[in-house]
C-alpha cells in the first residue's frame, strides 16, 4: 500500500471582474482541478476493507453498500430509530459488503474531490444524478445516518405520507409507474428513492456515517476543507443538500427534562415502545399529527391532543390506482410525462390564489365546508376553526384526522402548556393531566439550520453568524457572498407553499451543473456572488411577499423567524424560479483563477 499526499500546489490567484454578457471571463494561466487517486495506509487506525482502495470507483454495475458502519465521534448525530441499514443492489442482488472509507482519521491521507455533497435525501441523490448526467464522476455524497432518503428515511412514523401527487413529487428524469395512489406513502418515497439511486449508478459515491462536522474556505488553495465523523478530504465545490425538515425542534417548555416517561419526536418514532393502552400526550397539531393522531388513536387508552392553534384541513383526494392506470403509466409513452406536466401547472394556480389574501376564498371554503361535514358539533368546530387565513400556515389534507379527534378517549386541549412534571404536563388553566408518553410533534429548525453553524466562509465566520447578522439570504436560493464555490439546495426562500419541492430542487440542480460549467468553460477556480446581487435579488422576493398570505395572513408560522422575516417562501409561480434558474448569471458573480500544479501517486 502507498500513502497519497494531499496535493502540492503552486497558486497564482487573482480575483476579476464579472464579464459582460457574453464576453469570456480573464483567466490566468487555469487548469482543472486534478483528482487524485486515494490510497489507504497500513499502521493506522483506519484499514481498507476487502482490499478495496479507499477512494472507490464503480464498476460497471457494481455498487457498494454499509453495513455495520461505525457510529459517529461525540457530536455526531445518530440514526434516526427506526432507520434501516442502507442497502444497496446490484445487478439487482444484495450486496452485503461494507463500503471504504476514504481517508485516514489523520493527516497521513486527504482525498480531493471536485465536488463534495452533503446528505443523501431526495436534493443530495437528485444532485449526485445530474453530476453523473453531466459526465462528472469525481464526487462524493456524504450522509450522517446509515441509510439514504433524508425526511423519507427518518419519518416512519404511523401513516406518514405525502401530500403532493406521487408523479410530481418523483423526479422528472425518474418517473415511476409503479405508484399504488395519488398520493404515496413514507414507505414507497424511501423505497423509490433507494431504487433510483442504484438505477442510476450512485451507489459507489455513497459515504453513510460520515456527518460533516466542519467546513472551511481555502482562500490560499481554493477549495473546502472538510472534516467529516470518518475522515478529511477537500473539494473544489461544495453542495449542502441537508434541507430544512432534517433537524427536529424541541419546545422549550418548563420541565421537559425531568419527564420520566417515553418522550419523543415524530421524527423519531420510537416503534419499540408500545402505545397500546397508554395514555399519551401530543403536543402539536402539524402535518405529522394530522397524520399519526388518527393511527394510534384507536390503540392508546387516553390521548391528550394540545393545540396551540387549529389547521386548515382540507379532504384529501387520494384514490388507488386501478389496473387500467397502471398498465396506462407503464406502457404508453408520454402519458406518466402528461400526468406530472398536468399536476405540476394545475398547482401553479394555487401560487395566484396565495398572491393576496382576499383570494383565498375559495380555498377557505373548501376547507370550512369539509369542517363542516366532518364535526357535526357546533362548540367543538368552533374549537377547530382556524382565526387566520387559510394558507398562511400549511393547508393541510386528511380524511381521518377529524373523526379520529371526536372519539371518546381524545382531549383537545387548548390552553398553554405551563410545566411539564415527571409523570403530568400542566396548563394555564391550572389543569394537571397524568400522562406517560409524550410525543413531539413541533416540526424542524427550519429558520436555524445546524449545519450552517459548521461552515465557515472566506474570513473563517459562520454562515450561520452570517446570516444572524444580515438575515437569511441567498442569490437565486443557492449561492451566498463570502463563501464561494459553495452551492445550497433548497436555500433561503425556496420553500413551496403550494407544489412540490422536487420542482425547486431539480431548478437548482440545473443552476449547479450550469456553474460547473461555467468553471470549466472559462478555467475558473472560483465563483462567488457579489453583495449587491444577492441585496438585490432578496429585495424583489421579500417586496413579492409583503402582500402574500405567508407574510400577511394573520398567523405565525414556520416559514417565519424570530425576528419576523420570511426567508423560507417562493413567493410566485415556480416557472418563474426555473427560468431563473436556467443558467448562471455570471455577471452577477466574482471569479478567481490559478495554477494549479497537483502531484500524483500511481
Amino acid at each position: 500500500m502507498t500513502t497519497t499526499p494531499a496535493p502540492d500546489r503552486t497558486h497564482t490567484t487573482s480575483t476579476t471582474p464579472a464579464p459582460a454578457a457574453g464576453a469570456t471571463p480573464t483567466t490566468t494561466n487555469t487548469t482543472g482541478s486534478t483528482s487524485t487517486a486515494a490510497t489507504t495506509t497500513t499502521g493506522t487506525s483506519t484499514t481498507a476493507t476487502a482490499g478495496s482502495a479507499a477512494a472507490s470507483t464503480a464498476t460497471a454495475g457494481t455498487t457498494t453498500a454499509t453495513a455495520g458502519m461505525s457510529t459517529a465521534t461525540a457530536g455526531t448525530s445518530t440514526a434516526t430509530a427506526g432507520s434501516a441499514a442502507a442497502t444497496a443492489h446490484a445487478a439487482g442482488t444484495p450486496a452485503t459488503a461494507p463500503a471504504p472509507r476514504d481517508t485516514t482519521t489523520g493527516d497521513l491521507a486527504v482525498r480531493h474531490l471536485k465536488v463534495a455533497v452533503i446528505g443523501a435525501g431526495i436534493s443530495g441523490l437528485g444532485t449526485a444524478i445530474g453530476l453523473l448526467r453531466a459526465g462528472e464522476t469525481d464526487f462524493l455524497v456524504f450522509e450522517r445516518a446509515t441509510d439514504l432518503g433524508g425526511t423519507w428515511r427518518d419519518n416512519t412514523y404511523p401513516g406518514c405520507a405525502c401530500d403532493v401527487q406521487a408523479h410530481l413529487y418523483s423526479f422528472s428524469f425518474a418517473r415511476n409507474p409503479e405508484w399504488k395512489s395519488t398520493f404515496a406513502t413514507q414507505a414507497e418515497v424511501h423505497a423509490y428513492l433507494k431504487t433510483t439511486a442504484t438505477r442510476h449508478g450512485v451507489d459507489p459515491h455513497l459515504r453513510y456515517g460520515h456527518e460533516l462536522l466542519d467546513a472551511r474556505w481555502d482562500d490560499t488553495h481554493h477549495h473546502w476543507n472538510l472534516t467529516t465523523s470518518h475522515g478529511r478530504y477537500t473539494a473544489q465545490i461544495l453542495v449542502t443538500g441537508t434541507g430544512y425538515l432534517s433537524d427536529p425542534a424541541t419546545p422549550d417548555l418548563p420541565g421537559l427534562d425531568t419527564f420520566t416517561g417515553t418522550l419523543f419526536h415524530s421524527s423519531q418514532w420510537r416503534h419499540d415502545h408500545d402505545l397500546t393502552g397508554r395514555t399519551v400526550a401530543v403536543i402539536g397539531t402539524g402535518a405529522s399529527a394530522i397524520q399519526f393522531v388518527p393511527q394510534i388513536q384507536p390503540h392508546v387508552a387516553g390521548l391528550h391532543l394540545y393545540q396551540r392553534t387549529p389547521p386548515w384541513v382540507a379532504a384529501k383526494p387520494d384514490k388507488p390506482n386501478t389496473p387500467r392506470h397502471t398498465w396506462m403509466l407503464r406502457h404508453l409513452p408520454g402519458y406518466q410525462r402528461f400526468r406530472r406536466a398536468f399536476n405540476k401547472h394545475g398547482r401553479e394556480i394555487v401560487a395566484f390564489f396565495m398572491s393576496r389574501p382576499t383570494r383565498t376564498t375559495g380555498m377557505k371554503n373548501m376547507a370550512a365546508g369539509h369542517l363542516k361535514k366532518s364535526v357535526k358539533d357546533p362548540a367543538l368546530r368552533q374549537r377547530l376553526t382556524p382565526d387566520y387565513t387559510v394558507g398562511c400556515k400549511r393547508l393541510l389534507f386528511s380524511n381521518t384526522w377529524y373523526p379520529a379527534i371526536q372519539q371518546p378517549n381524545v382531549d383537545i386541549i387548548s390552553d398553554t402548556i405551563t410545566h411539564v412534571g415527571p409523570t403530568h404536563i400542566t396548563t394555564a388553566d391550572g389543569t394537571r393531566r397524568d400522562v406517560d408518553t409524550i410525543i413531539l410533534a413541533t416540526g424542524f429548525t427550519a429558520t436555524n439550520r445546524p449545519i450552517a453553524h459548521r461552515i465557515h466562509g472566506r474570513d473563517g465566520t459562520t454562515l450561520a453568524h452570517t446570516w444572524h447578522t444580515t438575515g437569511m439570504t441567498a442569490h437565486r436560493g443557492t449561492t451566498i457572498h463570502g463563501f464561494p464555490n459553495l452551492f445550497m439546495i433548497l436555500g433561503p426562500n425556496t420553500t413551496l407553499g403550494h407544489s412540490s419541492q422536487t420542482v425547486m430542487i431539480e431548478a437548482q440542480i440545473t443552476y449547479i451543473l450550469s456553474a460547473l460549467k461555467t468553471l470549466t468553460t472559462h478555467h475558473l477556480t472560483t465563483l462567488e456572488v457579489r453583495p449587491e446581487a444577492q441585496t438585490a435579488y432578496n429585495h424583489t422576493i421579500q417586496t413579492r411577499l409583503k402582500n402574500t398570505v405567508w407574510n400577511n395572513g394573520g398567523c405565525t408560522s414556520w416559514y417565519t423567524d424570530t425576528q419576523g422575516n420570511n426567508p423560507s417562501i417562493w413567493p410566485t409561480y415556480t416557472w418563474r424560479f426555473r427560468r431563473q434558474t436556467r443558467h448562471l448569471d455570471i455577471t452577477n458573480y466574482q471569479t478567481s483563477t490559478h495554477t494549479d500544479h497537483t502531484h500524483t501517486t500511481p
